[in-house]
């Protein structure tokens, strides 16, 4: 479309100056947007009639004032828009003369009135000469009157003007000193002008004032090659054509060649062009050639070529070439180069190629992303407290918009775009690495317990190694790791310190301490360098900016001191012995202060005490809460882990039991957990236990009195001196309780008792003492056989005690020698003695009933001595339960009267009992279970409910059994409750 100083005139075209080549001469290019594929057309205008001073060519020296000249042209017109026409055409050298206006101005008027050129009028008779020439004519005489540019009459000027050119500059590369140049200037930018583009991400500059012409390949990023060209006289452009309807400069037959064009032009060439090379340095060309850059020096490549950033002006800001080409597909980013830049500015690159690879632009068209198991998570935004840090970068919140016992109330989040040193697996020897520990405690003194909102930003398949492998989606055992950006809601002044971006801007999404940045700034983690495609943090930038605080401040993992050492003794998995050695340094302070590192069950933890340097599991006297998959036993969990996970605690030791764990009280802020757990429904009394060494046992009583009140939780059914049982109300029945000890353990969980204080038994003993029984009886004057009772001589003590005959021999005794198999009637043993052991039983002995109490342990079944684990079975109860003096409680369950008779001695009914110590924290009959060495009977729908209750208390230490695969579970789950039987018998040959 014509300018409107030259409307109505044909042959008028607009476009806009792309280059200077010398004081009379422009490159125009045309102002339509260009097709894909395509550059836009251009032409080399020489302004009609006019000749300027000549500018050095390779050995060569430049004309008197020939810089100046084309100086004048370069800054009146480059990157402007003008309105051109062509005046005559010179075949011979193939050049078009025409008149150019700038705005309302001619630009050959300017420069001649500038006095910067000279007015020719040869070729007048063949027309060519410009349309303007009697006015340029009067402005050169005028310009010449008065001194003005090339007619300066300064004495001196014109020799001044001639450039003294480096050796460089006159086309010898060979002697630029690159390194030297480079030490010299790096850093500093450099002033210059861009003389050639050799490629999009290739320059050729001037560096002002010293004239120094020296090659540029932009830091950080690559155009597509140009190539080689075929020979010049095999390449004919086509000639560019007017386009009548609007003026502007259009791609037919002659001018500049299409991209297409090109790549078809190339054919002959050794190297085929991408396209998309041409559309690169066309941009590059129209935004630097001719232009004044900045020149910022990076480095030198092994070949000695110069590598910088390159800044243009646009308007009154200036813009990075690198990233422009990158940002519009021009480029990519490459590594080697980029790592001489700073930080910064690499991340700029890295996410402009990002974006335009995401966008599909020019060099990546075709692109076909890498295959990713990363994918953002939207609107997933949600606020809660910290209840567990799992390491330095994973941490467990409680959304606030659960509540606690759901499932979902808990959601594990790992922090976007951070790696902490690795905390290692104690299972499979593996240590903590580096500063993995300092992570995690500075996370856990700063987190815990406080509110916080989370940003969820992406999720990523992971391998169920370490979390480090990435797998497909659906692969098995692939599991999805959810990565987000926590803030703390309210900081301190040094965390606010730590992260400096925390102050949030207004209409930001940020609140609060960015958790990643604080852990990045402290030297604990580094910034993960992610792919091309995968998600990253929001705050990206954010955490890079503070990962190069924390290396140039020598913090953490920077530093090159040694990391601390800490040496933890984990007793939870040592033998009960070692914990019983450490009970004495836990009992020289009343209270010992500790950190919760695990919640186990509702009552029982794993602890850390700093001061001893070790890791316990502590359980809480006197309180029990459900046991596993029993119902509320989770919120029990999940109230302790908002209360006590991973705080600051006090605990009061009073013992350990068989197993290793020690028991005790507990404070968190001066209040007794065991108190929220009953005062919350969630926990019960245990009345076996001692209370007068349970510190606070009155508030506990307190607190379970209320719950049952108020019938929360575990007391919903509850009624005041009643109990429901299959929803009828009846009278609670006083429970039998005798004081005994245990005198004989037989196979199969069955042992006798003899009770405490039995006024029969003290008479007994009397008068078996009285006795005189020296002489051997006459053979033939007392044959005892089977079932009678007699008194028998026991070879442990010397002592006589009443017998019943078990098995002898057939028909008369025949020698002293013969044996009996005899049982202890008051006590339970059996032996097998000689006949001259058994006297006949004296009439004063005889009318008192046999003393042992024949007994079982109830609701568990134990495996008999033939079966697997029957024998470990026995030796533990007898363990457990023949210490001398030792004194029981039995609570008599259950009585049966039809199965009395153990290998032929009648000894009457059965009791099925609760067997508990004096001293002892849990009974007999949840010991064997705790150990794996029995495990509970069979449920039924219509047990009463004090069986229900009971086996709900005892599936506890079954489940604890078979979390650490303990006795009879070591090898898993053994056979199903369905089966009334014991476990297998043992094979021959023993287990292997």
């Amino acid at each position: 479309m014509a300018s409107s100083t030259v409307a109505g005139n044909t042959g008028w075209y607009r476009g806009r100056v792309k280059a200077v080549p010398s004081g009379d001469c422009l490159v125009i290019v045309a102002i339509s947007t260009p097709k894909p594929g395509q550059t836009l057309p251009e032409r080399t205008i020489t302004l009609s009639s006019l000749i300027a001073p000549r500018l050095a060519r390779r050995g060569g020296v430049d004309e008197p004032f020939a810089w100046e000249s084309r100086e004048f042209l370069r800054k009146l017109c480059i990157g402007k828009e003008v309105a051109f026409r062509v005046d005559y055409n010179v075949p011979t050298i193939n050049r078009d003369f025409g008149t150019v206006f700038l705005g309302n101005q001619n630009v050959a008027m300017l420069v001649v009135s500038g006095g910067w050129a000279k007015t020719r009028d040869q070729g007048l008779q063949r027309g060519e000469v410009s349309p303007y020439l009697v006015e340029l004519l009067r402005l050169e005489e005028q310009a010449k009157q008065e001194g003005l540019g090339r007619w300066s009459k300064t004495p001196g000027a014109a020799e001044a003007s001639i450039r003294n050119l480096p050796p460089s500059a006159i086309g010898d590369p060979s002697n630029l000193d690159a390194m030297g140049l480079l030490s010299a200037n790096k850093g500093r930018p450099l002033e210059g002008i861009v003389e050639q583009v050799r490629d999009g991400s290739t320059v050729r500059v001037y560096l002002l004032p010293e004239f120094q012409f020296v090659q540029v390949f932009v830091a950080g990023i690559q155009a597509p090659q140009m190539g080689r060209r075929a020979a010049p006289e095999s390449v004919v452009e086509p000639e560019v054509k007017a386009d009548e309807t609007n003026g502007n400069v259009t791609g037919e037959p002659r001018g500049p060649l299409t991209a297409s064009q090109r790549v078809a032009v190339s054919t002959s060439a050794e190297t085929v062009v991408d396209p998309v090379a041409y559309e690169a340095k066309f941009f590059t060309e129209m935004r630097v050639l001719n232009r004044d850059v900045r020149i910022v020096l990076e480095g030198v490549d092994k070949f000695s070529n110069l590598i910088g950033s390159v800044y243009y002006p646009d308007g009154e800001s200036a813009k990075d070439l690198a990233l422009e080409l990158v940002e519009n597909g021009f480029a990519k980013y490459v590594e080697w180069s980029a790592n001489m830049m700073e930080e910064e500015a690499k991340r700029r690159l890295k996410t402009a190629e990002l974006q335009a690879k995401k966008s599909k632009l020019k060099l990546w068209t075709n692109y076909v992303p890498p295959p990713t198991n990363s994918k953002a998570i939207h609107d997933q935004n949600f606020t809660g407290k910290v209840v567990e840090v799992v390491s330095g970068d994973c941490i467990i919140v409680a959304d606030d918009s659960i509540p606690y016992g759901s499932p979902l109330a808990e959601r594990r989040v790992n922090l976007s775009s951070i790696r902490c040193p690795k905390l290692g697996n104690p299972r499979r020897d593996e240590k903590p690495a580096p500063y993995a520990r300092e992570a995690k405690e500075f996370l856990r003194t700063r987190l815990i317990g406080r509110q916080v909102n989370v940003q969820m930003e992406y999720s990523r398949n992971v391998g169920p190694a370490n979390g480090s492998a990435a797998v497909p989606a659906g692969a098995p055992e692939a599991r999805t790791m959810d990565f987000g950006s926590v803030f703390l809601l309210s900081t301190s002044k040094a965390e606010a310190d730590d992260a400096p971006s925390a102050v949030a801007s207004a209409g930001s999404q940020q609140t609060g301490v960015n958790v990643a940045e604080l852990i990045v700034g402290r030297g604990f983690g580094t910034v993960v360098r992610h792919r091309d495609f995968e998600e990253r943090s929001n705050y990206y930038d954010t955490l890079l900016a503070a990962e190069s605080r924390a290396i140039s401040g020598r913090k953490g993992i920077h530093s090159a001191k040694d990391p601390p050492v800490m040496h933890i003794t984990d007793l939870t998995t040592t033998s009960a012995k070692k914990a019983k050695d450490f009970l004495p340094f836990l009992h020289r302070s009343r209270k010992v202060p500790a950190v919760v590192e695990y919640v186990l069950s509702g009552h029982r933890f794993k602890l850390l005490i700093p001061k001893e340097t070790c890791s316990i599991a502590f359980s809480l006297s006197g309180v029990r809460c459900p046991g596993r998959d029993e119902p509320y036993s989770d919120e029990a969990i999940a109230l302790m882990r908002r209360k006590i996970m991973q705080r600051d605690v006090e605990i009061e030791v009073e013992t350990v039991d068989r197993i290793g764990n020690f028991l005790g009280s507990l404070w968190e802020s001066r209040t007794n957990v065991a108190v929220t757990l009953l005062e919350a429904g969630l926990a019960k009394l245990q009345t076996s236990f001692g209370s007068d060494r349970i510190p606070d046992f009155h508030l506990l009583e307190q607190a379970e009195q209320s719950a049952k009140k108020e019938k929360l939780k575990i007391w919903e059914n509850y009624v005041e001196g009643e109990e429901v049982s299959n929803g009828t109300t009846v009278e609670k029945k006083q429970q039998e309780a005798l004081k005994v000890t245990v005198t004989e353990v037989l196979g199969g969980g069955k042992f006798y008792v003899q009770p405490i204080g039995d006024s029969n038994l003290a008479s007994l003993e009397k008068q078996l003492a009285n006795l005189n029984l020296q002489e051997t009886p006459l053979l033939g004057a007392f044959n005892p056989k089977k079932g009678d009772t007699v008194l028998c001589l026991f070879g442990a003590d010397k002592a006589w005690y009443r017998a019943m005959i078990v098995n002898g021999p057939k028909g008369p005794v025949e020698s002293p020698k013969d044996i009996f198999e005899v049982f202890y009637i008051d006590y339970g043993n059996q032996e097998e003695v000689q006949y001259s052991q058994l006297r006949p039983l004296d009439q004063s002995v005889s009318h008192s009933p046999g003393l042992a109490q024949l007994c079982t342990l109830a609701y568990v079944k134990i495996p008999n001595l033939e079966d697997d684990f029957g024998q470990e079975s026995a030796e533990y109860l007898s363990e457990l339960t023949l210490s001398s003096g030792k004194v029981f409680t039995a609570k008599v369950e259950e009585k049966d009267t039809a199965s009395g008779k153990v290998k032929g001695q009648g000894t009457g009914t059965v009791f099925s009992v609760t067997l508990v110590a004096e001293e002892s924290e849990i009974s007999v009959n949840a010991a064997m279970l705790q150990e794996g060495l029995a495990r509970l009977e069979k449920r039924n729908r219509r047990d009463r409910k004090e069986r229900q209750l009971a086996l709900d208390n005892l599936e506890t230490f079954q489940d604890e059994a078979r979390t650490s695969r303990r006795g009879m579970w070591q090898y898993g789950d053994i056979q199903s409750d369905d089966e009334d039987t014991a476990p297998p018998a043992r094979k021959a040959g023993g287990r292997k």
